[in-house]
């Protein structure tokens, strides 16, 4: 599932922080007392049916347990603003979906669940989960939910362009250098082919794809401290100057300005390269297209990644019914048998490591060419995002800069200092 990046939540008043209080769900809880929670699970039809089926099932095993399922929102990217209006009400789920870059703002409302005492549990396997997954869930110390999804961004390219081209497919040895030739071979304006392509809207599809560079050419995003930003450093404008050349000087970059139409360009074989993720193989096999993966190019052998873990985030509602009730799901959701009837029959990589030795895990890489190059990938994933406050105002400046530079309308280094200027405000409130 591609990541976006929506405003940020409405800001709590300091009057609802402290009617959301601390959370009751660690208060003595009945196991088996009835109880109805409602899960907002933020996909579309096809994956929200089959996580019907296992809260389904689910209930079926438990029955004084009720489960209100439904997406929550029209999509996954206006779930957040539907749960900013439910916390001021209390009409908020007891579990939702949510992409890793709300995990800070969602701890701040005050009203997710600590599950940090579950965690420590070695029979919940936490350290079965990727490190950037794990991190991503903890803000401030206090765990509020679980992995929904654990990702990365690699290579995924057309075989056919390539041969085309007449040219060899990408290795995991690629340089960046190596990508951007391959890229200008691809392209031919004429037949509107593009050698690769990058989202420009200025949501976190944007700002999380420069990140990798950043961090290859020795940068940071932040300050040890995470007070002061540091992505405008010379690491950080030669990672954009980069990127803007392909896009401005070699003109082998298509531009998307909403997000949605690259994916859907590369299916139809009119990208020949994309820095994309594991979510783009289910429609990939729909459209039975013979592709490749690999990993990231490299700066001096360094192939470092991002992973973009989403979440299923726990709510409090000041019952312990309902908090543990949630908590129990959500456990057996991602539990090594039930994953794997969820996420790797959606193309999507396991949440645990132990997944590896299941049937499950043997079919999902056979299904889906390249799995596995995502999995390795994993490892190549040694840095988080971070989850500190500011952060979602930081990624809107950063994207605005990246957007503006591919697009021709500012320089590398002068759109990197504004939005870092920017940033710094953002961080100090």
């Amino acid at each position: 599932m591609a990541l976006a990046f929506p405003r940020p939540l409405a800001v709590m008043t300091v009057a609802a922080l402290v009617l959301a209080g601390c959370s009751s769900g660690k208060k003595a809880a009945d196991p088996n007392a009835p109880v109805t929670i409602t899960w907002w699970t933020g996909q579309a039809e096809d994956a929200e049916k089959l996580l019907e089926a296992l809260a389904a099932d689910y209930q079926k095993a438990h029955p004084n347990v009720t489960i209100k399922v439904s997406a929550g929102a029209p999509t996954t990217d206006e779930l957040l603003t539907k749960l900013s209006a439910a916390f001021v009400s209390g009409t908020h789920p007891d579990i939702s979906y949510a992409y890793g870059s709300w995990a800070t703002q969602l701890a701040q409302s005050g009203r997710t669940q600590d599950i940090s005492s579950e965690v420590a549990d070695p029979k919940l396997g936490w350290q079965e989960f990727p490190a950037a997954a794990r991190a991503t869930a903890t803000v401030d110390g206090k765990v509020i939910g679980l992995p929904a999804v654990v990702d990365n961004l690699g290579i995924i390219y057309n075989k056919k362009l390539f041969d085309q081209a007449k040219l060899a497919y990408p290795t995991d040895d690629w340089t960046w250098d190596d990508f951007r030739a391959a890229a200008k071979k691809l392209t031919n304006h004429a037949t509107n082919v593009y050698g690769t392509a990058y989202p420009v809207s200025g949501s976190e599809n944007t700002t999380w794809m420069l990140w990798p560079l950043l961090w290859q050419h020795g940068g940071a995003i932040l300050s040890k401290d995470s007070k002061t930003p540091q992505f405008n450093s010379d690491a950080g404008v030669q990672a954009l100057t980069f990127l803007r050349d392909m896009a401005v000087t070699d003109k082998s970059m298509y531009l998307d300005q909403t997000d949605e139409k690259f994916g859907p360009l590369f299916l139809d074989g009119r990208v020949g390269m994309l820095i994309t993720g594991p979510w783009q193989m289910y429609d990939i096999k729909q459209r039975k297209l013979d592709y490749g993966v690999a990993f990231l190019p490299g700066v001096n052998g360094d192939h470092q990644t991002i992973s973009g873990p989403d979440l299923w985030t726990l709510y409090d509602h000041d019952d312990p019914n309902r908090a543990k009730a949630a908590r129990d799901f959500v456990i057996w959701l991602t539990g090594k048998d039930t994953d794997g009837r969820n996420s790797l029959v959606n193309g999507n990589l396991p949440l645990r490591d132990s997944e590896k030795t299941t049937q499950a895990y043997q079919k999902f890489v056979k299904d889906f060419p390249g799995a596995q190059k995502f999995v390795e990938n994993l490892a190549n994933a040694k840095q988080p995002r971070p989850t500190v406050p500011g952060y979602v105002e930081l990624s809107q400046y950063v994207g605005d800069a990246v957007s503006q530079v591919l697009q021709g309308a500012a320089d590398p280094k002068a759109a990197l200092d504004t939005a870092a200027k920017k940033s710094t405000e953002a961080l100090a409130q």
